[in-house]
């Protein structure tokens, strides 16, 4: 690949992050229009025409390894690995 394909490349990809974003945007505002909708009508369960469409919640437990590592740090370097990977960023 030569260097002006490579830009070519690079440019199509940046267009595409962009583009990326402005949906990702999108599609969040659509939601929560939905989510306040339901919200307000006080319905966990709405069906439209062929959709289904849920508002549940969900409760989740996490691991907080900031307060494990400051309160058992031997024990955390015990149990933590190195792992290798690869970044890539265009600037």
């Amino acid at each position: 690949m030569s260097i002006n394909e490579l830009q070519a490349k690079v440019k199509e990809l940046k267009n595409l992050q962009r583009l990326q974003e402005e949906l990702k945007d999108e599609i969040t505002a659509i939601q929560d229009q939905i989510k306040e909708m339901m919200m307000s009508r006080n319905e966990s369960e709405i069906i439209a025409g062929e959709y289904k469409i849920r508002l549940t919640p969900v409760v989740s437990s996490r691991f907080d390894t900031t307060a494990f590592k400051n309160q058992y740090f031997d024990l955390y370097r015990q149990f933590t690995r190195e792992c290798h990977s690869q970044r890539f960023s265009i600037a």
